[in-house]
């Protein structure tokens, strides 16, 4: 929510309350010292100064305290103009034009002023030049000369003229030197010793060439003398801004005018100045393009500095960022790489601008990798790439590279930036989900082959031998009662036999005990028809198993069981086994361990461990964890571990 302000609060002032006071003192007293000084100037009483510096000097107090301190300021320094004035002999009544003259000019400029700028005034730019030339410049001094006109005694528009002049003089050099020494003196006080130098010489340069120019002898003056000011004042606007084209102003003005008084330099023929004109026309048109050209050169400057922060800023993103960024321009050469680049290649940054960074492709990517550039660069078109780069330690990596095309503001092209990631490892693991899933298929193919086997070679032979004998039965019958008995009950013991094989085949497939009688019975039943097949011993234990487990998670141990004992008996050649399932309050352990051979389950994993991906994968699902340990010659223990906390019910899981 943005909350509305008023421009002439209180509260908007330069300084802080404690300063106010003397902030009112200081204006007070250089409203009457000033004026007084450049009155004492002068003895001849004709004289018409062509500056009067009092209205600039008290709108710049009043931009500085409070507006509720103005009624204090105003007077207090109106008082001084008129004690000056009446020390100077002028006539009460001219001092009563005077007085409402500088108190509407006073009031456009500050009320102006204290409207168009956030604070204090900051000449830093042509357009806060505009807005404090209008008000300052040349609508104040225009309305205050209406009145103020009057009180000079001669053709009124001619003094209109001296009246408006001396003011746009007083605003074009005495407030701007001012506000600019307050808000940036301590600034330049801080800057270097060099700086500090370079002032003090052109100070004493211009102060020198103003000197001889405004009072050498009449016959001696040259025109071309004034330009010998134009370096120093160049120097002043470029380098110092506002506050070295101000302060130099006042330096020049004050030795013009001073020139003029004394019958010196190239004004000499006025005096007594009583037509200040033209003295104050070639001050006012010599003033105004260094006034712009100081504002242009800070606005440069503040520019220039925007843009060096954002550069700043980039870079310090771009260093800290995790990956590595790339800028090009619209010749196609690298302009930029940032930190993690360089630490990731080892090379030096002038190494790797241009085309160095090409030489750390690939040999068998850098075609490619060069043509998809040079393409997307003659099309301006986003790009996304592969290839390998060499890395510090000399190995290769595999990176992504995506690059987009920059453009100014205009809409011109300016060239490309990047980011570049390192794949290798997601390279690795989509080769290994590959093979796993190549591996997988293999051994879907084998299990059906298997399935299909057992049905056709054990299963299929038997029932087709029990056919045929029983239609030898039915077409020869045995001759006797005994015999006939003995047959049919071999052949009831064959059709039990071939059940209790389905059976076993289907408990292979899916055990329906899991399903209905629980875990810790199907395992244990498992492990029972396991030892009697393979002749070893098998011992199951089992402890604070929770009634009701989850299905998934069941399934899961199961599957691990099977796999795991399978696995032992087949290779581990020992005949004893141990199985164990346990509750705990984190989750329940499964534990099937051996005294056996043992082998390198990293290289089995690696190599031939289909079943060890598939224990491991199973538990993954069920937030489950698998843990081997197995020397050569050390048995084996398979340790799974499933927590019993919220599991996610919407895997299924694959009997």
């Amino acid at each position: 929510m943005t909350i509305a302000t008023n421009p002439f609060s209180h509260s908007r002032s330069y300084v802080d309350s404690r300063s106010t006071l003397f902030v009112v003192c200081v204006t007070t007293a250089l409203s009457y010292l000033v004026p007084k000084l450049t009155a004492m100037l002068t003895s001849n009483p004709q004289t018409v100064w062509p500056l009067w510096p009092g209205c600039a000097i008290l709108v710049a107090g009043l931009l500085l305290v409070p507006v509720s301190v103005w009624p204090l300021l105003i007077p207090a320094s109106f008082a001084g103009f008129a004690l000056v004035d009446l020390q100077a002999g002028v006539p009460l009544s001219s001092i009563a034009w005077f007085i409402p003259g500088n108190t509407v000019e006073v009031l456009i400029s500050a009320i102006g002023l204290r409207y168009c700028f956030d604070g204090m005034p900051r000449l830093n730019s042509v357009r806060a030049l505009a807005k404090y030339s209008f008000f300052a410049i040349v609508l104040a001094p225009f309305a205050g000369a209406f009145l103020s006109a009057h009180g000079i005694g001669r053709d009124y528009w001619t003094s209109w003229k001296v009246v408006f002049l001396s003011e746009v003089l007083a605003f074009v050099t005495v407030t701007p030197a001012l506000l600019s020494w307050i808000s940036e003196g301590r600034v330049l006080m801080r800057k270097s010793r060099a700086l500090h130098i370079e002032g003090v010489i052109l100070s004493a340069g211009l102060v020198l060439v103003s000197y001889v120019v405004f009072t050498l002898p009449e016959n001696s003056r040259s025109p071309a003398l004034f330009y010998t000011l134009v370096p120093f004042l160049l120097w002043s606007a470029l380098r110092f801004g506002w506050l070295g084209i101000s302060t130099s102003l006042i330096a020049v003005t004050s030795l013009s005018i001073w020139g003029a008084v004394t019958g010196r330099g190239p004004f000499s023929n006025l005096v007594p100045l009583t037509d200040p004109l033209p003295l104050q026309l070639f001050l006012v048109f010599a003033s105004i393009p260094f006034m712009v050209l100081a504002a242009l050169a800070e606005e440069h400057e503040q520019s220039a500095h925007v843009v060096r922060e954002s550069e700043d800023r980039f870079r310090l993103v771009a260093n800290k960022a995790p990956v590595m960024i790339w800028m090009a321009g619209t010749d196609k050469l690298c302009t930029y790489v940032n930190q993690p680049w360089l630490e990731f290649t080892g090379r030096p940054l002038h190494a790797e601008l241009g085309n160095g960074w090409v030489e750390g492709v690939h040999s068998e990517d850098l075609k490619r990798c060069l043509e998809t550039y040079a393409q997307a660069f003659d099309q301006r078109r986003s790009f996304e790439m592969e290839y390998r780069i060499r890395r510090n330690d000399g190995e290769y990596r595999w990176i992504l590279d995506t690059g987009v095309p920059r453009f100014k503001p205009d809409g011109s092209f300016a060239g490309y930036i990047g980011s570049c990631l390192d794949i290798t490892d997601r390279k690795l693991a989509e080769e290994a989900l590959a093979s796993v899933g190549r591996r997988l298929i293999e051994a879907h193919e084998e299990e059906r082959t298997w399935i299909a086997r057992e049905l056709h070679d054990d299963i299929g032979q038997r029932i087709a031998l029990l056919a045929i004998e029983l239609g030898r039965c039915d077409r020869q019958a045995p001759g006797s009662v005994v015999d006939m008995h003995e047959y049919l009950q071999l052949a009831c013991q064959r059709v039990y036999d071939l059940g209790n094989d389905i059976q076993a085949l289907s408990h292979h497939l899916h055990s329906s005990k899991l399903e209905y009688l629980g875990l810790v019975t199907a395992a244990k039943s498992f492990c029972h028809e396991l030892s009697e097949q393979r002749n070893v011993r098998i011992a199951f234990k089992h402890s604070h198993i929770p009634a009701a487990i989850p299905k998934e998670i069941s399934l899961c141990l199961f599957r691990v069981l099977q796999e795991a004992l399978q696995n032992a008996v087949r290779h581990s050649a020992d005949q004893d086994f141990t199985v164990e399932v346990h509750g705990t309050n984190e989750g329940i352990n499964l534990i099937v361990s051996d005294s056996g051979i043992g082998f390198d389950w990293q290289d089995a994993m690696n190599r031939r461990g289909l079943g060890l991906i598939s224990m491991r994968e199973r538990l993954r699902l069920v937030k489950g964890e698998l843990s081997i340990q197995s020397e050569p010659g050390r048995g084996t223990t398979v340790l799974a571990r499933v927590p019993l906390g919220q599991q996610d019910h919407s895997v299924a899981i694959a009997g």
